[in-house]
């Protein structure tokens, strides 16, 4: 009950994410360096032990793509659109604390971003069963049976960190996102759970970087 509590006022959850979920086509070698994450945690990461991250002060954040097997629902258009924003949000949070450079350089990170999977919600069908009470009770008993509402979409990043200059890698991030309960949702469209996680994943890198290049918090 507390869990259904606390994702009731979630505009995005965590979903559980497994190595076999991973598109290793991005990640390449690296891949096999991840290892789940904890409370409060993306899904899989791996951060260098030996990174120097107090060093670096200034970002270069290379163009998000897309990945996604031949199978994926997700039209081009829709791909361009999801993409070009995790790219804007990206650039928006980062650029608050980090100077943005075009060029690789000492003191300089750089990040490459891929979306690889994403659904969409219902929109009609999310709306009801967010604001009818009887349909909202239902869509509790799935979320308390499932640990999903039903109707949501959402959306798989990748992010990889690495000195700008020699190429070695700083970290790895893969974390899975679904539409979350609060009431605020029922009203979007159906791309808006994958939105939600976008900006998640924004602040959340934002937030981890900036704690970690000005030496206020270390890695766990």
């Amino acid at each position: 009950m507390c869990l259904l509590l606390l994702s009731a006022c979630a505009t995005t959850q965590k979903v559980a994410i497994q190595q076999t979920d991973v598109n290793c086509a991005f990640l390449a070698n690296e891949c096999a360096l991840l290892t789940p994450g904890g409370e409060g945690q993306v899904g899989l990461r791996y951060i260098n032990p030996a990174a120097q991250w107090t060093q670096y002060n200034k970002i270069m954040i290379d163009p998000v793509t897309f990945w996604s097997g031949s199978s994926t629902r997700v039209s081009p258009a829709d791909q361009q659109t999801l993409v070009n924003y995790l790219s804007q949000q990206l650039t928006l949070h980062l650029g608050q604390k980090f100077v943005i450079v075009q060029q690789p350089g000492p003191g300089i990170m750089k990040l490459d971003a891929a979306l690889v999977d994403m659904s969409s919600a219902t929109p009609m069908l999310r709306t009801i069963s967010m604001m009818v009470p009887q349909a909202r009770l239902l869509s509790s008993l799935k979320y308390l049976a499932t640990g999903s509402f039903p109707f949501v979409g959402g959306a798989q990043a990748e992010l990889k960190i690495t000195d700008s200059v020699s190429g070695e890698v700083l970290g790895l991030f893969v974390d899975r996102r679904i539409g979350g309960g609060a009431v605020t949702n029922a009203f979007q469209w159906r791309w808006g759970d994958a939105e939600n996680a976008v900006n998640h994943w924004a602040e959340l890198a934002t937030t981890r970087l900036y704690s970690w290049t000005s030496g206020t918090a270390t890695p766990q």
